[in-house]
C-alpha cells in the first residue's frame, strides 16, 4: 500500500468519541511512532459509550 508520492503521517492514538464525547482510543496495534498513509482507516473504541469507530486517516 505504500505509494511513494504520498505523505505518511502519525495516527492519533485518542480521539474524542462522535456520539458521547468521550475518550476513543486507537484498536489498531501499531509501533510507537508508525506511519499510515492517508486514506487507511484505523478503528477506536470509546471508554465510555463503547462505540466502535473506524476512521479514514487524512492528510492533517
Amino acid at each position: 500500500m505504500n505509494n511513494p508520492d504520498s505523505k505518511l503521517v502519525e495516527p492519533e492514538r485518542q480521539i474524542v468519541c462522535v456520539d458521547c464525547g468521550g475518550d476513543a482510543f486507537l484498536l489498531d496495534r501499531l509501533e510507537n511512532g508508525e506511519l499510515v498513509e492517508p486514506g487507511t482507516i484505523l478503528s477506536y473504541r470509546c471508554k465510555d459509550c463503547m462505540d466502535r469507530w473506524d476512521i479514514e486517516i487524512g492528510e492533517e
